[in-house]
């Protein structure tokens, strides 16, 4: 039965020589020399974060922009990254904030799926497997109108496929 899997996985490769050549770059500008700003990658086991340090808010939102742009340049979607977590005062007039790298669809973001594809009374079913959704039915065709469905309506999560099976 033809089936393809919903993911949302970053390519962590290019993500790592993003920050690379964000903390590179940072390194060289003149308007950071003698400042605290740098970029670190950090791996712990399946969560993956990216922390931003510098000496204001302000240069801190230039330390974004430089990451954001090196994502972008390397074809990472700038979506992957989960900016909600608040600045943090650390030492001084010194602040940091840490940016978590998404990956794996939310059991909420795969509920949305789920009942989308559903509502639309389409000839496929979904079903939540771990961070992915799997979606089957008897026609390729089908199955194609449902990736352009899922790509429509979730917008706001770079989301992939991947296992498309005939």
């Amino acid at each position: 039965m033809p089936s393809f899997d919903t993911v949302l996985e970053p390519d962590l490769v290019e993500v790592r020589n993003a920050v690379d050549q964000s903390a590179k770059e940072i390194g060289t500008r003149f308007d950071f020399k003698g400042s605290g700003a740098k970029v670190e990658l950090s791996d712990k086991g399946k969560d993956k974060e990216i922390t931003l340090y510098a000496d204001s808010e302000f240069q801190l939102g230039q330390v974004m922009d430089i990451l954001t742009l090196k994502l972008t340049k390397r074809s990472v979607d700038a979506r992957f990254l989960d900016t909600s977590a608040k600045i943090e005062k650390i030492g001084g007039d010194k602040v940091k904030q840490v940016v978590k790298i998404k990956a794996g669809i939310d059991t909420e973001t795969a509920k949305k799926i789920q009942t989308l594809i559903k509502g639309n009374k389409m000839k496929v079913q979904a079903a939540i497997q771990g961070d992915a959704v799997r979606v089957t039915g008897t026609k390729r065709d089908d199955l194609q109108a449902a990736m352009a469905l899922i790509r429509k309506e979730v917008a706001d999560v770079p989301l992939s496929f991947d296992n498309f099976r005939d």
